[in-house]
């Protein structure tokens, strides 16, 4: 894995609806913040990795020039990178990267959207190939609802069952979000107002989905030699994996997605863990659709496939159960899509530092981040600890 990097500062924006403010000063909000978590100064930094979904999601191309002055990274290298919804954690591993690789010291991370200010819908509409998938796909609601129903198909699984674990994680994760100063949709609903919502593309309802949030994110990572030098708290890069498949649609298999499946067993064993749903103290599961937090459950390995709705249930994954999975509310609050898997890697650094405030998992020292993006074909891991090793 290289060099041994830390995580040594999280700086996130109010994420919501932020008309009060322009593009450029949101992302500067979370810039200054992480500079205040921590302590240093541009000066400190070595270079500036940022991203958003496309560039053209708000309709601005060369962010990363845009955003120059707002990052504080004027005369410092950039570099961009863009994987659609796993932009974040795709941010948080060229960062990692640059630095185990022994070109940088100290890099700087920003992931950010302005999705108020476009049309984020019709953006990813366009990602899918034009001839055959385009006019069937309708945006993200379409390409996670036939994977839910290839998923629920593949094993079997009632709909009346899958429908009430869905309904369950909507009502704790709304919940939740009210412990997270930072999230978007703060709402008390019940399980009759998940199952009664308006249809969006069956199975989904509107609050199985997430928000159209603005936002940014901002982590420092760090070598190991200028954690110890400067006497930081860090959350330790443990394990990375990242894997991606076909394009099309309907040329993989999204029941067991392999590609969540592989980029969770490569960061697994960087990090030695063998049983993970033991191991990990807590997980930030990318889950921009309930139904398809489930399916992850099962590709991570944190239980056997077509039995997540049972666990759900029982509250396995629950703030209090065995394995707390996304209590801040993950992306089903909260989703600036360009910040959205970098925040999930932010959280996870709070927890093993123990910096999350109302949401913290009491002794939390080893979590898991994730991210999926692309055209439903990418998938992205990350897991920090509380120690080195």
């Amino acid at each position: 894995m290289g060099r041994a990097v830390g995580i040594i500062g999280v700086g996130q924006t109010h994420h919501g609806r932020r008309t009060e403010m322009s593009y450029p000063d949101l992302v500067r909000e979370a810039v200054v913040r992480v500079f205040e978590d921590t302590g240093l100064t541009p000066a400190d930094i070595d270079g500036v990795v940022s991203g958003t979904m496309p560039s053209m999601m708000e309709g601005v191309a060369l962010t990363h020039f845009y955003f120059a002055d707002a990052m504080q990274a004027v005369g410092k290298p950039i570099l961009k990178t863009e994987t659609c919804g796993s932009t974040g954690v795709s941010i948080a591993h060229t960062a990692y990267y640059w630095v185990a690789s022994g070109m940088a010291d100290c890099v700087l991370a920003v992931g950010h959207e302005k999705m108020n200010e476009g049309n984020a819908q019709a953006t990813m509409t366009t990602v899918a190939e034009p001839f055959y998938q385009r006019y069937f796909i309708a945006g993200a609601p379409g390409v996670f609802s036939m994977q839910s129903q290839m998923w629920a198909d593949r094993y079997s699984i009632p709909e009346d069952k899958i429908r009430e674990a869905a309904a369950y994680i909507s009502v704790t994760h709304h919940d939740s979000a009210f412990d997270n100063p930072y999230a978007h949709v703060k709402l008390r609903v019940t399980a009759d107002d998940v199952k009664n919502a308006r249809l969006i593309t069956y199975p989904v309802r509107l609050l199985d989905v997430c928000p159209t949030s603005d936002g940014a994110c901002a982590l420092i990572f760090a070598s190991e030699k200028m954690v110890k030098k400067w006497g930081k708290k860090a959350a330790w890069v443990r394990g990375v994996g990242y894997r991606g498949e076909e394009y099309y649609f309907g040329d993989s298999d999204k029941g067991v997605w392999q590609s969540a499946v592989q980029a969770a067993q490569q960061a697994y064993d960087q990090a030695g863990i063998r049983n993970p749903r033991k191991e990990l103290d807590v997980a930030e599961v990318y889950n921009p659709f309930t139904f398809q937090e489930m399916l992850f459950y099962e590709c991570f390995g944190f239980c056997g496939l077509g039995e997540s709705p049972d666990l759900v249930l029982k509250g396995t994954f629950n703030r209090n159960g065995e394995l707390p999975c996304d209590p801040s509310g993950g992306v089903l609050c909260t989703n600036p899509i360009g910040a959205t898997g970098l925040i999930r890697v932010a959280e996870t650094v709070l927890q093993v530092t123990g910096k999350a405030g109302a949401h913290q998992i009491p002794g939390a020292k080893l979590a898991l981040s994730h991210a999926m993006g692309g055209v439903d074909q990418f998938n992205g891991v990350m897991i920090v600890g509380s120690e080195l090793k």
